[in-house]
């Protein structure tokens, strides 16, 4: 049985940059490059032609960025997967491209065989961002976030749903959440997809921080099987 291809879009204002890694990912297996963006503008108005599985975008562009195209695209194009590339981490922009709805965030010298896992990884529900990156987010939300917000989400969430958000806070992946519970893949994914609907959060990262900002659930707390 074929692997599906995972269709992306590459956004950069850089010609050179984004020529190189088009030629890098296409000649990866189960990964195709449909199309190509030179600013924001022209990445919102190609996702809602191409409807594209993953958008590879450079946070930093002239005109429209990285931020603002992202904001556009979530709203037109829910079911795309957005992971940011920029050359230095900074953490304003980290914290607004997160909450614009990307769903990852990568330094531009990262490794080909780590851009791979990312692209896989975001198109299966995982959140494309290292620890310290996440570590990052998680002290921002805490500070920053839903401010004057009321605790009502929290209390329609299941024993099950708060089991899924704890370990979602260490930043295991489905699978692993799967593994230390004891339950199907497939089924951590619905959990996480209520979760989200739940607490009106754009994707697990935010999540994740929420539940530590809110304190819905602590880093010592036990997780039953």
């Amino acid at each position: 049985m074929e692997t599906a291809l995972i269709r992306i879009l590459l956004v950069d204002d850089h010609t050179l940059f984004r020529k190189g890694l088009a030629g890098l990912l296409n000649k990866e297996d189960s990964l195709e490059v449909v199309g190509e963006a030179q600013n924001g503008e022209e990445a919102v108005a190609r996702a809602l032609q191409l409807k594209p599985d993953v958008i590879l975008m450079d946070i930093s562009m002239p005109g429209m960025d990285g931020i603002a195209a992202a904001q556009k695209i979530r709203e037109a194009v829910p079911s795309t997967k957005i992971i940011m590339l920029t050359i230095l981490e900074e953490d304003k922009k980290l914290f607004e491209a997160i909450k614009a709805g990307a769903h990852g965030y990568l330094l531009k010298n990262v490794s080909p065989v780590n851009l791979f896992q990312t692209i896989r990884g975001v198109v299966h529900g995982e959140a494309a961002i290292s620890g310290i990156t996440a570590a990052k987010i998680l002290r921002e939300f805490t500070r920053q976030a839903r401010e004057g917000s009321t605790n009502k989400h929290e209390e329609q969430l299941s024993t099950r749903e708060i089991e899924v958000l704890q370990l979602l806070t260490k930043g295991l992946t489905n699978k692993e959440i799967g593994n230390t519970l004891k339950i199907a893949e497939n089924t951590v994914k619905n959990h996480v997809r209520n979760i989200l609907e739940k607490l009106h959060l754009v994707n697990r990262v935010q999540a994740a921080a929420y539940a530590l900002e809110k304190r819905v659930v602590s880093d010592d707390k036990p997780v039953k099987a």
